[in-house]
């Protein structure tokens, strides 16, 4: 890969945490060899659906040129999805063009009237947001992509009934031209609405599933609306495939990730992640990342039928902020967590803190120096703190946050996923809990065909 991006768990290791921490014994690397090999059996079969998207060539095309196309035209797009149809794409925006209100486009200069389009993900069906989304922008400079794989998911429908009405009084029939659709190829209720409606189109593959689906066209069309170069996201994580696919775990840190986790989970009962994003760009894909090892892993039944409950739980912080707020938990709470830390080399800027009130010592010792620095230091020991403490920590480096990085970065967090599926012997692409609060929902609301389940409820 041109752009380096490595994984370090030597302080996870018993020579550095003592007891809590790892050795040779606990490192299967002959179950970590058959999690690949198993992958690519699956892959050459056609059911590793995320593998394939960095090759999707025709749906990267379409999507640039529809991007393109759209784009002088509008000053916002509203996301209506939820889960993986919306924090994939937050998670691409944070990254590259930073946190609002200071968002830059995706070559670092501070958004203006003319800059790219806005990015609003209108994942939660809070009333009140929703009513200042509505109240806030200009619709006709608006427009909405609507995203779910199902065709059908109450949150993202209801929000999309709600966006279409708006759109349609300030744009009448102009409004299908604002709207595009990413839904399943083949069913659901979304795809007839759209070939009803001739809204734009663009499909997620069947084998991908949403919490994957990141850089299929439900992370793509957004991120190609904004501004983003969706053309480097797909590059890095094809580079990342190379690597994802090798057979050691000094080759592929894919794989070395997942093998760690995996261990420190069933040998060392560290059923907590606490992903430390040391970058507030990263902020976003902490949270993507979340649902990505929680969905993913949090399985009851393996696939010999045994009751498991499997699963770590994954809770994002942000550095240094939650230094502040949650380090004392971690630093001598109980020992069931362990920590990765997600760090970037490079800043996106430099600042130079200033040589004044030298008087005072909490000032002097600051004077001249730079702000990165301060924050690097601010990680290094808050690692060294943890380690010291016995506590187990790992980490992700990155050399630079730009688009060839964060596809390589994503692409490789989801091998990971699929490789500790294999270790914890379940299946990571399905999702049976979600479905019964999906059922239940649907019946509350009357949806057709659902009103038995209603009886299981008992509504206050």
């Amino acid at each position: 890969m041109k752009s380096e991006i490595s994984f370090d768990y030597k302080n996870t290791l018993s020579s550095a945490v003592g007891f809590e921490g790892l050795d040779a014994t606990h490192l299967n690397t002959r179950a970590a060899l058959e999690a690949v090999r198993t992958l690519q059996r699956r892959a050459a079969a056609g059911k590793l659906g995320f593998a394939e998207l960095p090759n999707d060539r025709a749906t990267l095309k379409a999507v640039i040129e529809f991007a393109e196309k759209m784009r002088p035209a509008i000053d916002v797009v509203l996301l209506i999805g939820i889960g993986g149809s919306a924090l994939g794409a937050h998670a691409l925006d944070l990254a590259v063009r930073g946190p609002r209100p200071l968002q830059t486009d995706s070559a670092g200069r501070r958004r203006t009237k003319r800059s790219m389009p806005m990015l609003v993900v209108l994942d939660n069906i809070d009333p009140g947001t929703m009513a200042a989304a509505l109240e806030k922008f200009n619709p006709r400079r608006t427009a909405a992509c609507v995203i779910t794989k199902s065709g059908s998911t109450a949150e993202t429908m209801a929000t999309f009934l709600i966006v279409h009405e708006w759109l349609q009084a300030a744009l009448g029939k102009r409004t299908r031209e604002r709207i595009v659709a990413i839904t399943d190829p083949q069913e659901g209720d979304l795809l007839a609405i759209a070939n009803k409606e001739r809204y734009q189109l663009f499909f997620i593959p069947r084998n991908v599933g949403g919490r994957f689906s990141v850089l299929s066209a439900a992370g793509l069309v957004p991120a190609a609306l904004v501004g983003l170069d969706v053309r480097k996201l797909l590059r890095g994580a094809a580079d990342a495939n190379a690597l994802c696919w090798q057979e050691s775990l000094e080759a592929n840190p894919a794989l070395a990730s997942a093998i760690v986790h995996h261990a420190l989970d069933t040998t060392k009962d560290k059923k907590i992640e606490v992903v430390f994003a040391y970058s507030s760009y990263l902020w976003g894909a902490a949270y993507w990342y979340c649902q990505l090892w929680a969905e993913s892993l949090g399985k009851e039944i393996d696939r010999k039928g045994r009751k498991v409950e499997a699963g770590q739980t994954p809770v994002p912080a942000l550095g240094v902020t939650d230094q502040h707020s949650q380090l004392q938990l971690y630093m001598e709470g109980p020992r069931d967590k362990m920590i990765t830390f997600w760090t970037a080399e490079r800043s996106r800027a430099e600042v130079r803190i200033p040589r004044a009130f030298s008087e005072y010592d909490s000032c002097k010792y600051l004077g001249g120096r730079k702000l990165s620095e301060l924050f690097r230091a601010e990680r290094i020991a808050t690692e060294a703190a943890l380690t010291q403490a016995g506590r187990p920590n790992c980490r992700w480096t990155l050399p630079w946050l730009d688009e060839y990085t964060l596809g390589a970065f994503l692409q490789m967090l989801e091998f990971q996923t699929a490789f500790a599926g294999e270790l914890y012997n379940l299946d990571a692409f399905d999702q049976p809990g979600v479905e019964l609060a999906k059922t239940l929902t649907y019946s509350l609301m009357g949806r057709q065909g659902y009103q038995q389940y209603a009886r299981r409820l008992r509504v206050s």
